[in-house]
């Protein structure tokens, strides 16, 4: 843990480094290009006002991977157990995916209101196909022989999925799940641009019209602070509830 934690600070590090030799070399102006102290200023001096919209953003990402990944699990579920509907079910989650998220977000935005539910609908979307697809290769993959040993002792189809497929499917559900978290903070931003009143891509909205780029800058550093913790923070969970995955 200290050894990762050690890297992400020499990552980070290096980064803030690059940013601001990018920024030295141009020589752009700051309402182009602010440099990264410029920009730690400003969060330190909106505070305030970043976290409070920071706590929208936050919940609407974290709603959105519960339901999202509820969904996804559910659909790979239905995919195995019930083979009619698979030829039906496939092509619909393909769909699903085709039509841009963001030629999406205005309808939904119509249907759901500027509220809440229309950015966890949109996160869900984002998060519902990666979820659907890694759980449902994990219950095709299973392997044979154990499928054969369970039917030999005459274990019928529940039990097989209970304790053969689903435990097989582990691994795969838990890269989903990292997936969704990688993709969810998109969701809900998108949501936020389309139209709302709080949250971070509210925010950086009205800093755009207003050319207050350090602030859309501070912003997207916080974005992007929820975005890692929120992995590392499922990844460390699936490492300690199943440790055998990263041997995989």
């Amino acid at each position: 843990m200290r050894h990762r934690l050690f890297r992400f600070f020499i990552i980070t590090l290096g980064l803030l480094i690059l940013w601001q030799g990018i920024v030295w070399a141009t020589q752009l102006p700051k309402f182009i290009l602010p440099g990264p102290w410029l920009v730690f200023e400003t969060m330190i001096e909106r505070r305030e006002l970043i976290v409070e919209h920071a706590g929208v953003t936050l919940l609407e990402i974290v709603l959105g991977m519960i339901v999202g990944c509820g969904l996804g699990f559910i659909s790979a579920l239905l995919l195995q157990v019930i083979k009619p509907i698979r030829p039906w079910l496939l092509p619909i989650l393909v769909v699903s995916q085709a039509i841009p998220v963001f030629a999406l977000a205005p309808i939904l935005m119509i249907w759901f209101g500027y509220g809440l539910t229309s950015k966890i609908v949109m996160a869900s979307l984002i998060i519902f196909f990666p979820v659907t697809s890694a759980c449902y290769d994990g219950l095709r993959q299973t392997p044979q022989d154990w499928l054969d040993l369970a039917t030999t002792m005459q274990a019928d189809k529940w039990r097989q999925l209970w304790h053969i497929r689903l435990p097989a499917a582990l691994p795969s559900l838990a890269s989903g799940l990292r997936v969704a978290a990688t993709v969810a903070p998109i969701g809900a931003v998108i949501g936020e641009w389309v139209g709302s009143s709080a949250g971070l891509g509210y925010i950086m909205l009205q800093s755009n019209a207003r050319m207050q780029v350090d602030v859309m800058f501070a912003c997207l550093l916080v974005l992007a602070f929820m975005a890692l913790l929120l992995y590392f923070g499922i990844d460390v969970f699936l490492r300690r509830k199943m440790p055998w995955v990263q041997h995989r």
